[in-house]
């Protein structure tokens, strides 16, 4: 494996600082972790890199698949673990551990619940519109969809528990003495360091997608794609887990998306498409069926000219997406186009207005076209609107194995003692490429695994 050479070491002979259980990472696991250590009576210290928390929970839209949860319920959605767990074994072409699979089907709508109930986190179910791959709506957001609410109420939680997250503070050795983790050592922004013992440590910091050198040796298709994670997935957790010895698996996963507006570098939701938007090339064409997903799109996406597209819709679609800040914020800046005729939406795109013209009269409504896609019956109407867009790597899929504790594994089966992990740093439910992402599988991983890892025994 390429990249920086990891640091481990055996602990110093004292630390600065010592706390019970110790977590890297800020984002959505972290957070969640911390919540849930906390609630099982251990003194939790979070260590962020940043100068407030927010990592590639902040970058998402901050939506979290769940099945059976009470917010199912209120909106008469019936929907069951056992479907959900079929979903993500069926998008990933069955190349998930089943165990991990059912795992985190199954805790999902605890998690939900418990967040709702005890946090006040006002969970809703997306209604009005279907993501690839999920049999049912399942797919949970706080109202204004988004990831900065999601990682803000989740701050706020924490600091209502008086859980103590110091941040500006990037981990750098990981310090362990035979089978056990014994503590870290941290930079601050000035250079110094600092040590910091702890009987349980939870590798909350994500993967490895801000690394170029392991995302260039991993992951070749995307290596030219926007990075549109956060930078400080940096991949130390594989890194460390490599060092360590921890089984790695995976890691040529990851989700990409095919629909970043360009060059304004803001997220088109998805439903744009699944609506009955399409994705145009530069000479006004269809190139692949895109309800497969976004993740796959990036690849379909980048390897057209000049590595972008242009996506296609309404102002019915439009009022749709809508309800997601991203959207409204690409709307504020110029990036969706819009005009009376697929002519004068043609000229603002510098698009071929006879091909695009072309294209969008070939839809099959209520029938499949070439590509396999089907539609539905609604056509596209004035007012048209387009947007363009490129392929881009947000997170990566694969990492360190895990147990049913969230333990992490050796490859001859046998768990880290005091050594848990979740989320990007961890293997997800993916398969093997980007392929087999089904929508909100990273923030999944996150939560489930997030909450696992903090109610473990300390010192285990």
């Amino acid at each position: 494996m390429t990249g920086p050479t990891p640091e481990t070491a055996p602990p110093p002979a004292s630390f600065d600082l010592d706390c019970e259980t110790l977590i890297i990472g800020a984002g959505a696991c972290g957070l969640v972790a911390a919540l849930a250590a906390h609630e099982a009576g251990q003194e939790v210290l979070v260590i962020e890199a940043d100068a407030v928390p927010s990592g590639s929970t902040a970058l998402s839209a901050g939506l979290i698949p769940a099945a059976g949860t009470k917010a199912q319920a209120a909106a008469g959605i019936d929907d069951t673990p056992a479907l959900f767990a079929q979903d993500i074994q069926a998008k990933a072409h069955g190349e998930n551990e089943q165990a991990l699979v059912e795992r985190l089907a199954t805790q999902s709508a605890g998690v939900i619940d418990w967040l709702s109930d005890s946090y006040g986190l006002p969970f809703s179910v997306v209604t009005n519109f279907d993501y690839p791959g999920h049999g049912r709506r399942r797919m949970h957001g706080l109202p204004t969809r988004s990831g900065a609410e999601l990682i803000d109420a989740l701050r706020t939680a924490c600091e209502l528990q008086e859980i103590d997250i110091i941040c500006e503070r990037r981990a750098t050795v990981v310090f362990h003495e035979g089978d056990g983790i014994r503590g870290v050592s941290v930079t601050r922004l000035d250079g110094a360091s600092e040590t910091i013992a702890c009987k349980k440590l939870i590798l909350a910091c994500n993967g490895f997608g801000g690394n170029r050198d392991l995302v260039a040796a991993l992951l070749p298709d995307i290596k030219n794609g926007l990075w549109f994670g956060h930078d400080g997935n940096r991949g130390e957790a594989v890194l460390w887990g490599e060092a360590l010895g921890a089984d790695l698996r995976h890691l040529t996963a990851y989700q990409g998306h095919g629909n970043v507006a360009h060059p304004h570098g803001i997220l088109i939701t998805w439903a744009v498409i699944t609506e009955g938007g399409v994705q145009v090339n530069r000479i006004g064409e269809r190139f692949w069926d895109e309800s497969q997903g976004y993740s796959e799109a990036a690849r379909a996406v980048l390897a057209q000219p000049g590595g972008e597209a242009f996506a296609i819709f309404d102002a019915r679609i439009a009022e749709v997406a809508r309800q997601f800040e991203d959207f409204k914020r690409a709307e504020a800046v110029g990036a969706i186009q819009t005009a009376d005729t697929l002519e004068g939406l043609a000229d603002q795109l510098r698009l071929p207005a006879g091909a695009l013209a072309q294209t969008i009269a070939d839809i099959p409504l209520g029938g499949t076209d070439a590509f396999g896609r089907r539609f539905g019956d609604t056509p596209l109407a004035p007012p048209y609107c387009g947007v363009r867009v490129t392929g881009a790597l947000f997170h990566t899929q694969g990492g360190l194995q895990t147990n049913a504790q969230a333990q992490v594994m050796r490859p001859d089966g046998t768990a880290f003692p005091n050594l848990f992990t979740g989320g990007g740093a961890a293997c997800g439910v993916s398969g093997t490429g980007d392929s087999g992402y089904l929508s909100g599988n990273g923030l999944l991983s996150a939560v489930v695994l997030g909450r696992l890892a903090g109610a473990a025994p300390a010192g285990a």
